[in-house]
């Protein structure tokens, strides 16, 4: 199965394009926003977990990356609620449910296996958050392969400020402006651009928090 799979190109998923599809496991379904492969893929979806539902364990041999949206999601014995990030490095396992239901940001198979450590960041924290001029940072993971933060924006603050290569991002509160388009919350964006160049995407009225990875796409190789 290949979705959006040229990882050259442009793509951007708004919430009214979604498109929900069953899982193999009832109760779970999801958006699947890019795609190399079947069930074992390389993929990146919005996935929503009904109440009780669950996936049998399984490992994961390129790892896992989870951000909780709505809802409380667990695996195995914990649970995480909406705004705990989790990275599951390459060969680990476990056994995800939800007991209330959930919504979060999966991205599978996606990490090198020099990643050996899981990480467990709950954004809700406030010492977590670095102010800046027209914003606020929420560092989450830095490597020599990428970099993954949370931003939120003030109402007209663009997320770029110069020339970049490429980027990911999901909109997770307010909303994102490029000229005449608007990219409200849950929106999806990945990004491949000429060098010297930089989308403007400026924060709507009620300002804007984003999911961010930047870096990833550079390493592939097209």
């Amino acid at each position: 199965m290949l979705i959006n799979a040229d990882f050259t190109q442009r793509v951007s998923i708004t919430p009214d394009q979604y498109h929900w599809v069953a899982s193999p496991q009832p109760g779970v379904e999801r958006v699947m926003l890019d795609r190399i492969g079947a069930e074992k893929a390389r993929a990146t979806s919005i996935v929503r977990y009904a109440p009780d539902s669950f996936f049998p364990a399984h490992s994961h041999d390129a790892g896992e990356e989870i951000l909780v949206l709505e809802g409380t999601f667990s695996e195995d014995a914990q649970s995480f609620r909406a705004g705990w990030y989790l990275r599951n490095p390459p060969g680990s396992s476990h056994q995800p449910s939800s007991l209330q239901g959930a919504l979060i940001f999966v991205k599978l198979g996606q990490m090198p296996a020099s990643e050996t450590q899981p990480l467990r960041i709950n954004t809700n924290t406030p010492e977590l958050w670095q102010a800046q001029a027209d914003r606020q940072l929420c560092p989450l993971f830095a490597s020599t392969y990428e970099q993954v933060c949370l931003q939120r924006l003030t109402t007209g603050c663009l997320l770029f400020n110069g020339a970049i290569q490429s980027a990911e991002l999901l909109v997770l509160t307010g909303d994102l402006v490029e000229t005449d388009k608007v990219y409200p919350a849950g929106s999806w964006l990945r990004l491949r651009l000429p060098t010297g160049h930089y989308p403007h995407l400026a924060a709507g009225q009620n300002g804007a928090t984003i999911y961010l990875k930047t870096g990833h796409l550079e390493s592939r190789n097209e």
